[in-house]
């Protein structure tokens, strides 16, 4: 397994994903959205594995203003703009190869094993 945890250092689920990997010593490679994001074929990836960018976004995010602007631009342009700011992504976003996850799902991690 090669899995990718994509987070925020203060998101509670991102910790919580660590720790189930730690816990069944499973390496995994963690990586700080507020410092590096996900480049685009990453994004391009994940957005394909789990179902397209509205399962990505995070609806409780705390820049409601940016929220909005991404549901009111055009699709084609939403991409973009996700890319740029990547705050707006739920996390923890956890890869492995071609499967993804975004939120803290276990029960899918299992059948990863």
């Amino acid at each position: 397994m090669n899995i990718q945890i994509f987070g925020k250092s203060k998101c509670f689920d991102t910790k919580k994903a660590e720790r189930y990997f730690k816990e069944r010593g499973i390496r995994f490679q963690s990586i700080n959205l507020n410092e590096k994001g996900m480049s685009k074929g990453e994004f391009n990836r994940v957005k394909q594995a789990v179902g397209g960018l509205d399962a990505m976004i995070d609806k409780e995010c705390k820049d409601k203003d940016l929220l909005a602007l991404i549901q009111y631009i055009a699709a084609e342009d939403r991409d973009g703009k996700v890319l740029e700011n990547q705050k707006v992504l739920k996390t923890p976003i956890v890869r492995n190869g071609a499967k993804a996850t975004v939120g803290y799902q276990p029960d899918v991690w299992k059948t990863w094993e």
